[in-house]
């Protein structure tokens, strides 16, 4: 029997996830199909009356319902790009943001040359292996899950970075004044915002990564005083932070020597960074 060619089975993809009000339909369709085919999404164009095999056919089918069931992309195609390299991840980590991005880079231009690195709530390892590779040098990670830390480490040893990982709680495993920064991305999320989240988000990534409490403040208001024990004199600690909560982060600085905002391309303030005196 003949079968779609990739013109149709895009075409179909297309409108079925557009029935089912997923964002961006069409750019969805092709990363799934791209997946099914083992090939870059350029592939297209240059083979449009190309047919699938019965099996590419298959797995696309199942990819289009499981998207169209709110599973995100990234947990179908198992990557996520960072900082430019390609990232696994799986429903055990939060899908890397753009965003993030920034912490990472700020990082980078305050402290070009750290000796001790620590990424509190390391999740898929893209802050940790990222910052290993942009400083040529190793950096401690650092989770309560084991889940997350399995698939950072694959992402480490993939990617050849430098990263040693602790399962712990924040920085419980460090003595005083022995780090020169510590970065993280915790989790956030008021409990009571999840009615709100996206699908995607709220029903598939792990609500040990997202949630922080009835306020979202709860691993702040314990990391905060923790980094001033484990950081050396002038250390710094980066933290990434939602939208809204500039002021309520910021009322924590009570016994740091400064603090600065960095904002993302939207403007919205993203990254706070405490210094030690």
């Amino acid at each position: 029997m003949p079968w779609l060619t990739i013109r149709e089975a895009l075409s179909q993809g297309r409108e079925l996830l557009a029935s089912a009000e997923v964002s961006e339909p069409r750019l969805t369709a092709e990363v799934l199909l791209a997946h099914a085919l083992h090939c870059e999404r350029v592939y297209f164009f240059a083979h449009p009356e190309q047919e699938l095999r019965e099996v590419e056919w298959i797995h696309y089918g199942r990819y289009l319902h499981e998207r169209m069931k709110g599973k995100p992309t990234q947990y179908i195609t198992g990557k996520q790009e960072f900082y430019g390299r390609d990232f696994a991840v799986s429903p055990q980590v939060l899908i890397p943001r753009p965003e993030t991005e920034l912490l990472v880079e700020t990082v980078l231009r305050l402290r070009p040359n750290p000796r001790v690195v620590v990424d509190i709530g390391a999740g898929s390892g893209a802050i940790a292996v990222t910052l290993a590779l942009e400083l040529s040098r190793p950096v401690v990670a650092v989770d309560i899950s084991p889940g997350a830390l399995d698939v950072a480490a694959r992402n480490a040893r993939k990617l050849g970075a430098t990263v040693s990982f602790l399962q712990a709680d924040l920085l419980a495993p460090f003595a005083d004044s022995s780090v020169d920064v510590i970065v993280s991305n915790p989790p956030y999320v008021a409990s009571a915002d999840a009615p709100s989240m996206q699908r995607e988000v709220r029903d598939w990534e792990p609500h040990l990564a997202l949630f922080a409490g009835e306020s979202g403040m709860n691993i702040y208001e314990r990391l905060i005083p923790e980094a001033r024990r484990v950081l050396k004199a002038r250390g710094l600690l980066a933290l990434e932070i939602g939208f809204g909560q500039m002021e309520a982060v910021s009322a924590l600085r009570e016994g740091w020597h400064d603090l600065q905002v960095f904002s993302d391309l939207a403007g919205i303030p993203r990254v706070l960074v405490f210094e030690m005196p």
